[in-house]
């Protein structure tokens, strides 16, 4: 599917803003719908029913952001519907955060304090839709990073489609209507093994409309987790994921993996592994009610470390 350009707006993120470290995350594992380059970010999006592209521009400087939103499109695109998606790439991406009382609060803790000088004003945020998370979620249970990519991969090329646009190839995600004649088999021959019974009710969940994942954005951090926990295939520490990145709870740091306890016990004990209860505690002690974006923060800066150099004990964990 080849799209043209279909218009331009512009974006105005409060401040600070930091559009890299915003719209790209190097602890996220590599996908196809997605790119980015020093001051732009491209992305495949499906908003009412219609799969287009979006490029994000970097056109403003800490203090006084601003993003130049180009849109590309098969047909042409109303005001409504550009002004919907403007407002939609704003939640995603958290872009109207004030994050005055973080700074103030946890500015000047020491292991915060490095990571938030050097990525000062950026956003936790999502590029996708609650469905799409969800179904990268799932390819990531359990599992390296190496195998999630290519679980993933294989869903694209089976359900999703190929979108060019900006001289730019990417993927674009199916939607979950495409999934609900395919069976648990046909999907266990693309080698996701047992997550293919999660992706297949999930995908019927949403289908049928059992969930309305706008609505969720307006109630409070335990009603959105209990309507998550309803979910076939989602568990809590799925959960937290799902409340902070999609959701912008910023105190949802209740359950930690063990790869990630593994990483946080280094990162704030310089320790190979203390126990979960004691680094949610120390989490809690730390950074209080901002404790899931501080971590954030010190969990990204270490990622960006290492697309500089070489981490040996991170390697052994990502294994991609």
């Amino acid at each position: 599917m080849i799209l043209e350009p279909a218009g331009t707006t512009f974006l105005t993120p409060s401040a600070p803003f930091h559009f890299d470290a915003t719209l790209f995350k190097p602890s996220h594992f590599p996908i196809g719908c997605r790119m980015h380059e020093p001051g732009a970010y491209w992305q495949t999006l499906r908003w009412r029913d219609q799969l287009m592209g979006i490029k994000m521009s970097d056109r403003g400087t800490l203090n006084e952001p601003r993003i130049q939103l180009d849109l590309f499109a098969n047909r042409p695109l109303s005001a409504d519907l550009v002004d919907a998606l403007a407002e939609e790439l704003v939640w995603r991406f958290d872009l109207d955060a004030n994050l005055a009382g973080f700074i103030e609060a946890c500015g000047d803790d020491p292991v915060l304090a490095p990571a938030l000088e050097r990525w000062r004003g950026m956003r936790v945020g999502s590029s996708y839709s609650l469905y799409e998370y969800l179904a990268v979620a799932i390819v990531l249970q359990n599992t390296t990073v190496r195998r999630s990519v290519q679980m993933m991969q294989a869903l694209f090329d089976r359900f999703g489609s190929r979108v060019t646009f900006d001289d730019r190839d990417l993927c674009g995600f199916w939607q979950p209507e495409d999934l609900t004649s395919v069976s648990e088999e046909e999907l266990r021959q693309l080698k996701v093994g047992y997550r293919a019974k999660s992706i297949s009710r999930i995908a019927k969940f949403f289908a049928e409309g059992q969930i309305d994942a706008l609505s969720l954005r307006d109630r409070g951090r335990e009603e959105t987790k209990d309507e998550l926990l309803r979910l076939y295939g989602v568990g809590p520490a799925s959960v937290w994921y799902i409340l902070f990145e999609v959701f912008h709870h910023y105190d949802a740091f209740d359950v930690i993996s063990p790869w990630e306890q593994k990483i946080y016990s280094r990162l704030l004990f310089d320790s190979e592994l203390e126990a979960a209860d004691v680094v949610l505690e120390e989490v809690r002690k730390r950074w209080g009610p901002w404790r899931m974006l501080a971590a954030h923060y010190v969990f990204e800066d270490l990622f960006w470390r290492r697309r500089n150099q070489s981490v040996p004990w991170l390697e052994k964990l990502i294994r991609l």
